[in-house]
């Protein structure tokens, strides 16, 4: 089995699912280069997380999910095969491209034991339950190179310097004029896309009135959608906030917030982006798992994730009302931002 291992040149890593998600998952691939140097890796993913993906130099190739289900099951076949992959690592479960993977005759596929179609359309079943784990999200997606020989070890510290998270796009000169150098720039991200439980805009309120004006230069970020979310907060806000909700493609924004010094937001994608970047990125999180950091805290070295210190189930039937946010204090934000800056 090791002898085979070692002649593997392409593994696709499947991981269709949000950014957040991808963003944890590229540990996965710099571990994969480290032990198993000149492998190549095809990461197939959704068009949605291109952006995010490109900016892993441990990636080799992007291969669209979105491709393979727009088109029959013959071409997709055919589309899988032209990658020519020796293993296929399904770290997000999705039946169509398991079907796929063993359709097009890929000879190692690595799925886990708690999907029922995995048994039918996967070669190498790691037993792994992901929603009671005591383990980072990081530390559960390296658990899939097992089948490969890899047993990593590591803390999701250490995992952090294995994202590889290193192609940043340039900024474009219109929104680099945006950001005053003299100035401490913070973005605000209210909202998750409802993927997360988020702190209220009253906190984030309390967070502005805390940072002076003339030290900190404060942007509030989010999609289109968003923005309609938060249109009547933002109109109690002051001057030194911009609004740049709607503004960025994603490559740009991944730019953007690469150029900031903070982002503060709750278990979003663009929290995970800024600390992959190495910015101070603060995390609000519930203590409610499988909610909690100890599962999906940021990883970077400027990275903090904010919780209550008890175990809470209070609020678990009403996201849209979570004390278990609110109770953490605007001041206890503005402490971490004003310790590091």
């Amino acid at each position: 089995m090791e002898a085979k291992i070692q002649r593997l040149k392409r593994i696709i890593i499947s991981r269709t699912d949000a950014i957040g998600d991808v963003m944890l998952t590229l540990p996965l691939c710099g571990m994969l280069k480290n032990k198993m140097p000149g492998v190549e890796i095809i990461f197939l993913g959704r068009s949605y997380t291109q952006s995010v993906i490109n900016c892993c130099s441990h990636v080799d190739v992007f291969f669209n999910a979105d491709e393979l289900f727009r088109a029959g099951k013959k071409d997709a076949v055919k589309k899988m095969q032209s990658l020519q992959a020796d293993a296929i690592i399904h770290v997000f479960p999705d039946k169509r491209l398991a079907s796929l993977a063993k359709a097009a005759g890929i000879g190692i596929r690595i799925g886990t034991t708690n999907r029922l179609f995995h048994w039918i359309t996967v070669n190498k079943l790691v037993p792994l339950g992901r929603k009671n784990s005591m383990l980072h999200e990081s530390q559960l997606n390296c658990k899939l190179l097992e089948p490969l020989g890899i047993h990593v070890a590591a803390s999701p510290e250490e995992l952090a310097s294995y994202a590889g998270f290193n192609k940043i796009p340039v900024l474009k000169p219109e929104y680099e004029k945006l950001q005053d150098p003299s100035k401490v720039k913070v973005i605000l991200h209210p909202k998750s896309n409802a993927s997360a439980r988020e702190w209220s805009l009253k906190r984030y309120s309390e967070l502005i009135s805390l940072l002076p004006a003339n030290q900190y230069q404060l942007f509030v970020s989010g999609t289109n959608a968003e923005r309609e979310l938060m249109k009547e907060w933002m109109l109690t806000l002051p001057a030194n906030v911009i609004d740049v909700t709607g503004k960025f493609t994603l490559d740009q924004f991944i730019a953007f917030i690469s150029k900031a010094d903070y982002l503060v937001a709750a278990s979003t994608g663009p929290l995970h982006i800024a600390a992959a970047s190495g910015i101070g990125a603060i995390g609000i999180y519930p203590p409610i798992r499988p909610m909690h950091p100890g599962r999906w805290k940021p990883l970077g070295k400027k990275a903090v994730a904010l919780v209550l210190p008890k175990t809470c189930n209070d609020c678990r039937s009403n996201p849209q009302s979570c004390h278990c946010m609110n109770d953490i204090s605007a001041r206890q934000v503005a402490d971490e931002i004003l310790k590091q800056s």
